[in-house]
């Protein structure tokens, strides 16, 4: 494919264990706590803690991950067990969506990674953008009806959870036993779909030369559109992708920013991952929307920025 595709066998199965390795640790984590959540967090109390209003609650939900940091791998199966558990489907994906991201360990991350390129500017804007990309597509979803989000199955369990008002009973042993099998039961089904986004991920990682995309650096529309849809397979985890922008010297703060922020919400195995709880068209929709919407973010940021010589 002269030079653009160039698939090699060994290259893709290093990419792909790197990305399963990085990745299942994570995946695990989060089917433990889920499994933990079943039984062991009354139903019902998400509801009690979190506003009434929904908006005031999407708010709440969007900086619930200082408290609560997770990484993208493996918060799906924690808000699905939440959403069973009386968590609204709105916060649920407000916390979904910025919980990767607006955490103090990606503050200090990204930080790291970009010592010497205004790290305290990246980082703020990167938690912001965050926040309000979440919060807003919160907002969204709290004027759907949940058949166009959630999967059957998921609809399914939430029905059938409604109405409890205690965690189950029974010793603790019994219960630990429980929540166990509540944590292989979901691990073993999300499991599948990150293993076919990591193989999708890995296959673009290793086979595409990524050399092509360095003319897209001398336009802030063409750089920031570029590096978000490169954020779709180079995007691992939250808490190291910032080591990974911080290497695109040739483009702009504001591209970099659109990979931090877009890539932690959606990627390959996110994709994948993501369809297990929700329907595949609103994954889609979802894609889409935050694309557009992170994007014309960062290039308004860049405005503002400029006009008022604010370096970054």
């Amino acid at each position: 494919m002269g030079g653009v595709f160039n698939f090699r066998f060994p290259d893709f199965s290093y990419s792909f264990l790197s990305i399963l390795l990085e990745g299942l640790p994570f995946l695990l984590l989060g089917t433990i706590i889920s499994g933990l959540l079943d039984q062991f967090l009354p139903a019902r109390l998400m509801t009690r803690l979190l506003p009434r209003n929904a908006y005031a609650g999407a708010l709440v939900s969007g900086l619930l991950g200082v408290i609560f940091p997770m990484c993208e791998c493996g918060i799906v199966p924690v808000i699905r067990r939440l959403m069973t558990k009386g968590l609204p489907v709105s916060n649920a994906i407000t916390y979904m969506l910025a919980a990767p991201i607006v955490n103090p360990i990606v503050a200090v991350s990204t930080m790291a990674a970009f010592r010497g390129q205004e790290p305290l500017v990246v980082m703020l804007l990167r938690l912001g953008i965050g926040f309000v990309v979440a919060v807003i597509v919160g907002f969204v979803v709290h004027n759907l009806p949940l058949k166009l989000v959630l999967r059957p199955t998921a609809l399914a369990d939430i029905a059938q959870s409604a109405g409890g008002s205690s965690a189950p009973s029974g010793s603790v042993g019994r219960r630990l036993w429980a929540s166990l099998g509540v944590c292989v039961s979901d691990f073993l089904g999300m499991t599948v779909y990150f293993v076919i986004g990591a193989a999708v991920a890995a296959t673009f990682n290793t086979a595409v030369n990524q050399e092509a995309i360095v003319p897209l650096a001398v336009n802030d529309w063409l750089a920031t559109g570029s590096l978000m849809g490169l954020a779709t397979v180079l995007s691992l985890c939250s808490t190291t992708d910032a080591f990974i922008a911080a290497t695109f010297t040739m483009f702009p703060t504001i591209a970099k920013l659109g990979f931090l922020v877009f890539g932690p919400m959606i990627d390959l195995k996110l994709l994948f991952i993501y369809s297990a709880v929700f329907r595949k068209r609103f994954v889609l929709a979802l894609a889409l929307g935050l694309f557009v919407l992170i994007g014309l973010i960062c290039l308004r940021i860049q405005v503002v920025f400029t006009h008022y010589a604010i370096p970054l």
